[in-house]
């Protein structure tokens, strides 16, 4: 029996900008700081390796004042919304009714909702009142990997079921206009909204990449490395200068011996899923794996389309790799790190 990724489906906001039309209201955002210090985040912005973002609010919404109360109200509808879209939009195109699902998994960390989403989504879909659900959160950007890990076990363990890992997320509605820390500064030129389906398998007709194993790294004493700190404006970012360095440090050990583990190397690995945390990260993790003959640019044109879009970001990298026609055998890992500090590994094979 295998578990086989069946499909990746994304779904974006209505809103979207081109990074060179924000930049007039990062400007009036900041005019009242020193010139020095506009220039120096407007350059940020330039040369975060985003052109493009898309948003659940429009960018005068974004730069207006609000409670934590009236952002987390926009999360919620608007999370509610793309979740269903998404999911009804996989679904359809593998002629799956949603009645057959057998697992639902949600994922998201950029607002608070209780019920959680799954829970919305069987209402929406009209999803068998038995199903077996799962709200992944406060995760940030491992979750996406974290879903699919957690579906696969439900997965291995019951032959002949269906899943669907729903990750949706809205950095926009995060941001601090009262932070001027260079987290803020980072975060807001880095990050855009989405939502992305995947569907998984232990159907033994179903065809589609299998996965090998998975493994979650965990590092020791690095929680304040990423996450968000939660004040009375609402989530606020942490984003620690030092996660490119920690992640060269570790990055032997998270990559050689999860792939001997499962009887392979990186030499036999094909294809990189990697996850678009940022400029940085993207050239830590792409000069790592250039030192070992390979690349990651679907990972670096994901985070120029979209921005990094927490969970949801390696999902598009992911449906970029689906629609490619990949010779059978052909090896592949996804590869995401998170608040923790962790970082969550999928090896697939075609």
């Amino acid at each position: 029996m295998s578990v086989k990724i069946i499909s990746a489906v994304k779904e974006l906001p209505q809103y979207s900008r081109e990074t060179k039309d924000i930049l007039p209201f990062v400007a009036q955002w900041l005019s009242g700081q020193e010139d020095r210090f506009q220039r120096k985040v407007l350059k940020i912005f330039e040369s975060a390796g985003v052109d493009k973002r898309y948003s659940i609010m429009s960018p005068e919404e974004v730069f207006t004042s609000s409670s934590f109360e009236e952002k987390n109200n926009i999360y919620s509808r608007e999370v509610k919304k793309l979740g269903s879209n998404v999911l009804a939009k996989a679904l359809s195109q593998n002629s799956w009714k949603p009645e057959s699902l057998d697992f639902i998994i949600t994922v998201s960390c950029t607002g608070i909702m209780i019920p959680s989403l799954d829970a919305y989504l069987i209402n929406t879909l009209e999803l068998k009142k038995n199903i077996t659900r799962l709200p992944v959160t406060e995760m940030g950007c491992a979750a996406g990997i974290s879903g699919m890990i957690y579906a696969y076990n439900f997965l291995k363990a019951n032959p002949g079921k269906r899943a669907a890992v729903v990750a949706v997320e809205s950095p926009s509605a995060t941001f601090q206009l009262d932070d001027y820390s260079m987290a803020n500064m980072v975060s807001a030129a880095i990050f855009g909204d989405g939502a992305a389906c995947v569907l998984m398998s232990s159907e033994e007709e179903i065809a589609g990449p299998r996965i090998i194993g998975e493994e979650m790294y965990h590092f020791y004493n690095a929680t304040h490395l990423m996450g968000f700190d939660l004040k009375n404006s609402g989530l606020r970012m942490i984003l620690d200068p030092e996660v490119p360095l920690v992640i060269s440090q570790h990055f032997q050990d998270i990559i050689h011996p999860f792939l001997k583990r499962h009887g392979t190397s990186i030499e036999k690995v094909d294809h990189l899923i990697f996850h678009p945390g940022g400029r940085k990260i993207v050239q830590t993790v792409s000069d790592l794996f250039g030192n070992l003959g390979k690349n990651i640019d679907d990972t670096r044109e994901v985070l120029r389309l979209y921005g990094n879009m927490s969970s949801v970001t390696v999902l598009y990298v992911l449906e970029r790799f689906l629609k490619k026609k990949i010779p059978q055998g052909d090896q592949g890992v996804m590869l995401s790190f998170g608040p923790g500090f962790s970082a969550q590994r999928i090896l697939i094979e075609w």
